[in-house]
């Protein structure tokens, strides 16, 4: 059976314990990457999956791989090279434009290059690869890697997703997001992101005053307008998902998305909770939705039911990468849906 393939920067998350913890724990440490929670969430719903990325030779590497394995996670793609794993902070409880610091200068996946890996033959037994905007974010020549990855999984015809998660920490190198991603997007089949994001990284237009309003409706006709914008100018897109989360000062959280296909948007109902876990991976465990239903051949509505079951229970899981089962994201979908405003 064909696999999915996930290329990206695996991470190290370091947060403070939870506060009835904290006396015998007082930091908690989370193995973390964007690609590495789709991969985990994919594993976890019984997809053959294989996950690349750059890791130093050390014992601390070798417990990564054998935690990957034990998740059930193809690893004989990753390369061992340069000194260190990449790290990041995330406050109890925050988003990650909050009280988040990066510590990933000079890592491993940091200073690959082209040429390092041999893309025909890691994707010869792929018919899916994913990735996301935060690789090509770290530098020119990540970038580049994702561009030569692109190259060769194109000629293959393997189907192609991205993220477009934007990271404004990041993008520190010189060059600004528009000069770097429309390149990348032109290869993609499925795009993942929101309204904002698509401005900031592919130029497409924005209603700055759209916020005035906060209607459910404007937003998601705003959805399909980006999502048809990204379709006439990248042609090889198929598949447009956006994503919606607003957080209260009161820690309410309202949560609802949309995908666009063939001509048709089909919208999530609008899930809403009080008080969050763990905010870090739901947009993650979306995209794994989005290529679990896509990868099975689900119908569109479906899909986009999915895969914010499987986001919006992420909310409420530790750590950056969810352990719900395919019966618990089909449970909380049907638990959610009947309690969702429609």
């Amino acid at each position: 059976m064909k696999k999915i393939f996930c290329f990206g920067e695996l991470l190290f998350r370091i947060s403070p314990a939870a506060n009835d913890a904290i006396a015998n724990t007082p930091m908690m440490l989370f193995v973390g990457g964007a690609e590495a929670n789709v991969a985990t969430a994919l594993a976890g719903w019984n997809v053959p999956i294989k996950y690349c990325t750059v890791l130093p030779d050390n014992f601390m590497s070798r417990h990564v791989l054998h935690y990957l394995e034990y998740k059930g996670i193809y690893t004989s793609s990753i390369l061992f090279s340069g000194s260190r794993i990449g790290v990041y902070y995330l406050d109890r409880g925050a988003d990650l434009k909050g009280q988040m610091v990066y510590d990933r200068d000079n890592s491993s996946f940091s200073q690959i290059k082209r040429g390092m890996i041999d893309w025909d033959k890691v994707l010869q037994d792929v018919c899916w690869l994913g990735f996301s905007a935060i690789s090509p974010a770290l530098n020119e020549n990540v970038a580049d890697v994702c561009l030569e990855a692109l190259e060769v999984a194109s000629k293959k015809n393997i189907t192609i997703a991205i993220d477009l998660n934007y990271r404004s920490r990041l993008w520190k190198y010189g060059k600004e997001p528009i000069e770097v991603m429309p390149e990348l997007v032109e290869y993609c089949d499925v795009i993942m992101g929101n309204i904002w994001s698509a401005n900031k990284m592919l130029g497409i237009s924005v209603d700055e005053h759209i916020h005035e309003n906060k209607s459910r409706e404007k937003y998601l006709a705003h959805a399909k307008r980006t999502s048809l914008e990204i379709i006439e100018r990248f042609p090889k897109c198929k598949v447009v998902a956006n994503t919606f989360r607003f957080d209260s000062e009161s820690d309410d959280v309202l949560y609802y998305t949309s995908l666009f296909t063939h001509g048709q948007q089909f919208n999530s109902a609008e899930f809403t909770c009080k008080g969050v876990v763990d905010r870090s991976g739901s947009g993650d465990c979306f995209m794994a939705g989005l290529i679990y239903g896509l990868y099975k051949k689900m119908e569109p509505g479906e899909i986009v039911d999915y895969a914010t079951a499987a986001a919006f229970g992420k909310l409420q899981e530790h750590g950056d990468a969810t352990g719900q089962d395919v019966l618990t994201v089909s449970e909380n979908k049907k638990i959610n849906t009947e309690n969702a405003i429609k």
